[in-house]
């Protein structure tokens, strides 16, 4: 076995002597790249991105902006990472870098005052920069208060969502933001685009008693499973990573099943679509475009891009949160999980899959190995998301609708919820309470009294009972005024 490496902005780099638990951001400080900096330790802030070659979507490689301060350094075992000092060009002896496009247009149009957030910033933005799919848009406003999310530059504002700045304002960033051009035929991380992405190393990263674990084939990972009853299996370590910083959290034994090829594929078949659990959340966006209107409701209000870049359906389903985004959207869909063990694979309905707060079906030894939903879709769909914050916030609530309506009639229902019961549910009663009804104003005034009903909402310090359940009977009938212009327009 090789010993575990990593490259930083094109240095090769042991990762030893650094223990298996240690983040990336712990790691880049601790060798003087201290552009990259710790503002939460839980992947709110953004201060601590980097770049991460990965697998692209339209083209061999794209680079990708993560949270430093979540991903074990052992995560990333033969992959190239690029930090904001590696964003700059090294000149001639005796002549300063020069500045990347998105450093120059952050330094010249004021995106920066005490300069405390802005690596992450920058590492965001050169995100977006390469994003190899962007392009010009010259109808869209970029003036300033325009409230517009793109750029006449092709620049989405949702790469940036999860990057908070307290002292410079948003203006001037948004602006820079819009004001970079297109990478020039010659620019280094451009060209690297066109050639593959390190292949994921099979690692055994093992100090002090504590072993990081990169197995290369399912095969491989389920028996590794059957064997360590101790592991903690994680994908974009989105969660764990928090555990880790916040909690002070340490396994023994850490498995990364993000990268085994058997959890990273999609495919459409004539009655349903599979999902890989390991897809990262904008791997499942970008290659599903649109296909799944309620999935594309969902993504960019799940959270923040940077999660959704290393984030995945399986460990959003693997964690059992009862306020965990995805579920709620999966259940409208009627999806259903399929898990693999050693033994073998079985398929389990999401609606029966979660079996108390934080605890489901799923056995030890046990993977999610994909997610399939159903087809056709229902064509009516939404997903509605209360919160504190528009984007990057955990759900008060969350609803997901899915219905078939014809001729003015009900004829199938869905609905999924999360925040209001121990586990995400699906909302029963209230299914029942529209389907074979015509969708008129007076059906859904008696339904949403249905669903205020719903689920065993609890008082704490995101919302409390009272207005959880308001928020669900609001949510049919604004999904009502929704479809009603949609139909009249």
């Amino acid at each position: 076995m090789v010993a575990a490496r990593i490259t930083v902005n094109g240095k090769e780099t042991p990762i030893s002597p650094a223990a298996p638990h240690t983040t990336v951001l712990d790691f880049l400080r601790e060798r003087g790249l201290t552009g990259t900096k710790e503002g939460c330790a839980e992947g709110e802030c953004g201060a601590c991105s980097v770049l991460v070659a990965r697998p692209g979507v339209s083209k061999p490689t794209d680079w990708v902006a993560v949270n430093a301060c979540l991903v074990p350094v052992a995560a990333l075992d033969g992959q190239e990472v690029i930090t904001s000092e590696g964003l700059a060009t090294v000149r001639e002896s005796g002549l300063p870098p020069a500045l990347h496009p998105v450093q120059e247009e952050m330094a010249v149009r004021g995106g920066s005052q005490c300069g405390y957030c802005t690596p992450g910033f920058i590492c965001s933005m050169a995100s977006e920069y390469y994003r190899p799919d962007r392009c010009a848009h010259p109808d869209a406003a970029a003036g300033a208060g325009s409230g517009t999310e793109h750029g006449p530059n092709g620049f989405d504002l949702h790469a940036l969502s999860g990057n908070l700045c307290r002292c410079t304002g948003y203006r001037p960033i948004r602006d820079a933001a819009f004001a970079v051009g297109t990478p020039t035929g010659d620019d280094p991380l451009a060209q690297r685009r066109e050639q593959s992405p390190p292949e994921p190393a099979p690692t055994e990263y093992t100090r002090d008693d504590s072993a990081f674990l990169r197995p290369s084939t399912l095969a491989d990972a389920l028996r590794l499973l059957r064997e360590r009853t101790d592991a903690v299996v994680v994908a974009g370590s989105t969660d764990w990573g928090v555990e880790v910083n916040i909690r002070s959290r340490r396994a023994k034994c850490v498995v990364a099943v993000d990268r085994l090829p058997e959890l990273r594929e999609m495919r459409v078949e004539s009655d349903h679509i599979e999902i890989g659990a390991a897809q990262t959340l904008t791997e499942v966006e970008r290659r599903l475009d649109g296909s799944v209107p309620l999935l594309a409701e969902l993504f960019p209000q799940f959270a923040s891009r940077l999660i959704r870049n290393s984030a995945t359906l399986g460990g959003n389903l693997g964690t059992g949160s009862p306020i965990g985004d995805s579920p709620p959207a999966l259940l409208a869909l009627e999806a259903s999980v399929v898990l693999a063990d050693a033994g073998g694979e079985r398929e389990v309905p999401l609606a029966d899959y979660f079996t108390g707060y934080r605890q489901s079906v799923r056995r030890p030894g046990e993977l999610i190995r994909s997610v399939r939903i159903p087809l056709p879709l229902s064509p009516v769909a939404a997903f509605h998301k209360i919160a504190k914050r528009r984007f990057d916030d955990i759900s008060s609530v969350a609803v997901a609708f899915a219905l078939d309506i014809e001729d003015g009639t009900v004829r199938k229902a869905r609905i999924g919820l999360g925040g209001v019961a121990a586990t995400p549910i699906r909302a029963l009663a209230t299914e029942a309470a529209l389907e074979g009804k015509q969708w008129t104003a007076e059906t859904v005034e008696a339904a949403s009294r249905v669903l205020r009903a719903e689920g065993t909402p609890m008082d704490d310090h995101r919302a409390s009972a009272g207005y959880r359940s308001a928020m669900l009977g609001q949510s049919l009938l604004k999904l009502y005024a929704q479809t009603t212009e949609a139909v009249s327009s």
